[in-house]
């Protein structure tokens, strides 16, 4: 019979090895037990809807997702549309507030047009800079954890809204940039901006002013998409109609 050997006299790399297996093991059953709690925790909170409803926790959060899907969706294609931001009085964007003594001093000699033309040029900028919001809602949708579900799913009417502004607002902002900043030049914005300062610096004692037209419509572009946003996200969760899949009208009207 071979005789046992002591630990003392154990190999070194074995003793390495042996520890190894076993700082795996506890790490492993820390990461399942954390895992285990999390979807408890979510299971206590989605447990009503689920006995009410039949559904799952991964049924109520890809309910979220459609209804998230849904109404970012009609806010692209509403603002992304000719005149979506231009003739809504909820979202026009109006001239910067610094160039109100730029429309003031021009308007008493009679050439206020030219700003009311700047400031449809500056609409018709962001109209077409809406449509990159899309795909970045699809990727903040498809990032979203059981965490920010349930943060949502119990949240206040606009909850899933801050989530995307949060989540969004530095991509989008970067997106959206260089697509202001063409349009703007193909529309003829920079030319009618450059045109009017002229203008006025021709006016005498009038003081220096400077607009970022650029960074100011991509800003009022981001305001009107989270304010449809927001209304889109409470009009689904209150009203039936805007549920148009049979999952949406299962998850939130269990609510």
């Amino acid at each position: 019979m071979m005789p046992l050997k002591c630990a003392r006299c154990r190999p070194a790399g074995m003793t390495v090895i042996l520890l190894a297996v076993v700082f795996l093991a506890v790490g492993s059953a820390r990461a399942a037990h954390g895992w285990l709690e999390k979807g408890g925790s979510l299971l206590k909170t989605f447990g009503g809807v689920g006995q009410k409803t039949g559904l799952t926790v991964e049924e109520i959060t890809a309910g979220l997702q459609d209804a998230l899907r849904v109404g970012s969706e009609r806010v692209v294609s509403r603002l992304g549309a000719v005149d979506g931001f231009n003739t809504d009085p909820a979202v026009h964007i109006p001239l910067p507030k610094k160039l109100e003594t730029v429309k003031s001093a021009l308007g008493k000699i009679g050439m206020a047009d030219s700003l009311k033309d700047l400031e449809l040029k500056l609409n018709r900028a962001a109209e077409a800079a809406v449509p990159k919001a899309k795909e970045l809602f699809r990727q903040a949708i498809a990032e979203m954890t059981f965490d920010d579900a349930q943060a949502i799913y119990n949240g206040a009417e606009d909850a899933a809204t801050r989530y995307f502004r949060d989540k969004m607002s530095p991509s989008l902002a970067r997106d959206m940039y260089p697509v202001v900043k063409s349009s703007l030049s193909k529309v003829g914005a920079v030319q009618a901006y450059e045109g009017i300062m002229k203008k006025y610096r021709s006016i005498p004692l009038m003081p220096e002013v400077k607009a970022d037209l650029n960074g100011y419509v991509v800003e009022k572009g981001m305001d009107g998409i989270f304010h449809y946003m927001a209304m889109e996200e409470a009009a689904i969760r209150r009203d039936p109609a805007k549920r148009t899949t049979e999952l949406l009208k299962r998850v939130f009207g269990s609510k």
